[in-house]
């Protein structure tokens, strides 16, 4: 094997398990708090469904939408302040 492939190989195995350990961190983070992690899905899917329905829920549509926004930003910063 010339040392270019060589060279190649061992970059991409490093790339591969560097890949694997972030995706193992994220993972981890997700089941630590999945309920948050749950409640930011929510949200998100509540915000989509009010931003694409036909009518403003009796005129509450845009205030549930700042709402939502807020509640996501929360809970996002929440995460990343937790020391546990």
């Amino acid at each position: 094997m010339n040392m270019t492939r060589r060279s190649t190989l061992a970059t991409a195995s490093t790339v591969a398990v560097a890949g694997l350990a972030l995706a193992s961190g994220i993972a981890e983070a997700q089941e630590k708090h999945s309920e948050i992690h749950d409640a930011i899905a929510a949200l998100e899917k509540a915000k989509n469904y009010m931003q694409h329905a036909a009518h403003d829920f009796g005129g509450h549509r845009e205030q549930a939408l700042k709402d939502c926004d807020a509640a996501i930003k929360q809970l996002r910063e929440a995460l990343k302040y937790d020391k546990t």
